[in-house]
């Protein structure tokens, strides 16, 4: 049977909570019978307090991370620093007519990471750092992306192409919920979460949230309201009361390019 939609879902239905066992390791009493020497004497120690022994060590010290600089060297990760430059260097083209998921001016930016150096600069110290940025810009519906020299302060490179749909990040998601309480199919959920808490549900901050792409290729059913799915940014969100139980939307599939949230069962 499947569950009606805003379901609350315990804990364990849907998690799995991993337990860690603590193995100890003892020597029997008839040990020093049937061990060697060398066995007896550390058994005749540990029961005559250990003498001998080095004492325990002290309480550990966590020594101060080192400072950051502004440009890290080889395959150190970006410095904070970096990533601003990237990110900054690659948007610049579309921060006047791209839109972000809350359709404000910009770029919705997904990644950054390290890129890989070229042949040959193999070995190089003075291989230049790149970063290689994705942005999805709402407006067309294209994943974007570019690799910049944040050495030389220039972008090298830029793709463009849709149809790519890579997993929803947490603004992406957050936009989900808040359309999700905005439209009529968010009343499960704002009465799961009263019935948990007693309180109101009016943000998505009170939620810990994760998702996925919607994949219309992979559902048996494809709701009309989904079929642009794909060319679309449409995503599945999983939702739980930060700190208590999970919430069941699965049910439920948001096209955020649309802006419009339909009830897409599973399978």
């Amino acid at each position: 049977m499947r569950r009606h939609l805003g379901k609350l879902v315990a804990g364990t239905a849907i998690a799995v909570t991993g337990t860690a066992a603590m193995v100890a390791v003892t020597l029997p009493d008839t040990a020093g019978a049937q061990a060697g020497p060398i066995a007896r004497a550390a058994a005749g120690e540990r029961a005559s307090g250990e003498p001998g022994l080095p004492p325990p060590p002290g309480p550990g010290v966590v020594a101060a991370a080192p400072a950051e600089g502004k440009r890290g060297t080889g395959r150190d990760p970006l410095t904070d620093d970096e990533l601003e430059r990237a990110r900054r260097l690659a948007a610049a083209p579309a921060a006047r007519t791209a839109l972000n998921a809350a359709g404000g001016r910009g770029p919705q930016h997904l990644t950054t990471d390290l890129a890989e150096s070229l042949p040959s600069e193999a070995g190089s110290a003075a291989a230049p750092r790149r970063a290689v940025v994705s942005y999805y810009d709402y407006r067309t519906d294209r994943l974007v992306t570019t690799t910049v020299d944040v050495t030389g302060g220039r972008v090298e490179s830029r793709s463009a192409r849709q149809g790519v749909q890579p997993s929803p990040v947490r603004a992406e998601l957050r936009e989900a919920v808040e359309l999700i309480l905005a439209s009529p199919h968010g009343a499960g959920l704002r009465a799961d979460y009263r019935a948990a808490t007693g309180a109101d549900l009016t943000t998505p901050a009170p939620l810990t949230l994760s998702g996925y792409a919607y994949r219309r290729e992979r559902e048996a059913r494809v709701p009309p309201g989904l079929r642009s799915c794909g060319v679309h940014r449409c995503v599945r969100v999983i939702a739980r009361i930060t700190g208590g139980p999970w919430i069941d939307t699965r049910d439920l599939a948001v096209d955020l390019s649309a802006r419009t949230v339909v009830v897409a069962p599973s399978g």
